[in-house]
């Protein structure tokens, strides 16, 4: 930790995350505030009688990060104290796409137009294998244009919270209909407008309305339906809100029974956070997995350790890119204990919002980054999952490692040494 904040990576000045030990009272957590000059900003994560609370404080101003952290992780009330780290996201700036040979990622070596390099979703679709039917996802990202016309009818509706004023459902958050904006506390995933495009194109590649005449398919045409948990906005995201996002996810499926199988994760940045690592364990008991950028600095992350697609958590599933001619993206990162597999990641078409004389409408962009590369295999997850309804997280996360094709450009740089194949799901 101290390592990273010498490093530079990006961190909220002057504020720190800090979990207590299960069973520090109220009179611990004031005394250490006191003791710091703290003020608390937020409860991420309430506490109780068993559980000891997460919380967000903010320090003086100037006051030395690193010596207060060092301070606290010898006081027996606290379990552990770190940065509240920022992430940003990981890209560059007879469905018309997919016919007219742009939509590469898609295919496969037996469809028209045709790539073996492509995700060879095309070749599941061709054996009818479209829908997928009562599998949730949930997009841990930038908000989600929900009005694109490409990925409306896909865009989950919450069946328990009504849009009246009221947190009906009691789980914290007032009418979260379509999921929640933990950057702005607000109920509006596309706060951000036309900048929301980032989680609108990874959207797309997951859930794009396919054989509707127009624009792109995602690896799910229909059925699936994506719950958005907006946390990145226009400065990067927190790992306080990351926290809550993941645990948002995580409590909708435990608290109403959902099948959600997985989240998609196209971000990165800062340093190693017990917090966030935690909350992914939580998802993951929870039989959710957590589907992640390898990152765009075309480093080793056996070497340099990239968040939060290295956490050896065991459903944490990390995606390096591929381009169209099977080549690792030159901007991908790699590692052959720590990243997964290679996914289409280059010169990916999706859906965007765009503005358009003061207004937001739909469009469509090619970006390029592990961001594109992961959503496809989060797709994949889902169609496994679709035909699958008694499957685990291990049970998915197998079928997409151990139906890799082998690449040569991955060998020696991933642990399966193969890119996404999907046409047997």
């Amino acid at each position: 930790m101290a390592q990273s904040l010498k490093a530079g990576r990006l961190h909220q000045p002057d504020e720190l995350l800090i979990k207590y030990r299960d069973g520090a009272t109220a009179a611990d957590r004031e005394a250490i505030e006191h003791g710091l000059g703290a003020s608390k900003l937020d409860i991420v994560r309430p506490g109780n009688g068993k559980q000891g609370e997460l919380a967000l404080l903010k320090l003086r101003s100037g006051q030395d990060l690193a010596a207060a952290i060092q301070v606290l992780s010898s006081d027996p009330a606290v379990d552990y104290a770190e940065p509240n780290w920022v992430y940003t996201i990981g890209a560059t700036s007879n469905d018309t796409y997919y016919s007219n040979g742009s939509l590469w990622g898609m295919y496969g070596d037996g469809t028209s137009p045709a790539n073996q390099y492509g995700s060879q979703a095309g070749e599941a679709w061709t054996a009818g294998h479209t829908a997928c039917s009562n599998v949730l996802v949930g997009v841990i990202d930038e908000g989600i244009y929900y009005s694109h016309d490409d990925l409306a009818p896909n865009i989950w509706s919450n069946p328990y919270d009504a849009a009246d004023g009221v947190d009906n459902d009691g789980n914290g958050y007032v009418d979260d209909i379509r999921g929640w904006d933990f950057d702005g506390g607000t109920n509006n995933i596309n706060s951000g407008g036309a900048s929301d495009d980032h989680g609108t194109h990874v959207s797309g590649t997951i859930a794009g309305v396919g054989g509707n005449g127009k624009g792109v398919a995602g690896v799910c045409w229909s059925g699936i339906k994506l719950i958005s948990a907006k946390f990145l906005g226009r400065r990067g995201g927190t790992t306080a809100n990351a926290v809550k996002a993941v645990d948002y996810i995580t409590d909708l499926k435990t608290r109403h029974g959902l099948n959600i199988v997985a989240t998609n994760n196209s971000w990165g940045g800062g340093g190693f956070s017990q917090a966030l690592q935690d909350a992914i364990t939580r998802a993951g008991s929870a039989e959710i997995l957590f589907v992640a950028a390898a990152g765009n600095d075309a480093v080793d992350n056996d070497t340099t350790a990239s968040y939060p697609s290295n956490y050896p958590n065991a459903n944490v599933i990390a995606v390096a890119s591929i381009t169209n001619t099977g080549a690792l993206s030159s901007f991908s990162q790699w590692g052959k204990t720590t990243v997964d597999l290679g996914a289409p990641g280059s010169a990916i078409y999706s859906t965007v919002p765009v503005s358009n004389k003061g207004k937001v409408t739909a469009g469509y962009a090619s970006y390029n980054g592990t961001s594109m590369a992961t959503p496809h295999v989060t797709g994949a997850a889902a169609l496994y999952a679709s035909t699958r309804p008694g499957a685990s997280a291990a049970d998915i996360k197998a079928a997409i490692l151990d139906n890799t094709v082998p690449t040569t450009s991955l060998q020696g740089k991933t642990v399966t040494g193969g890119r996404l194949n999907v046409s047997g799901f």
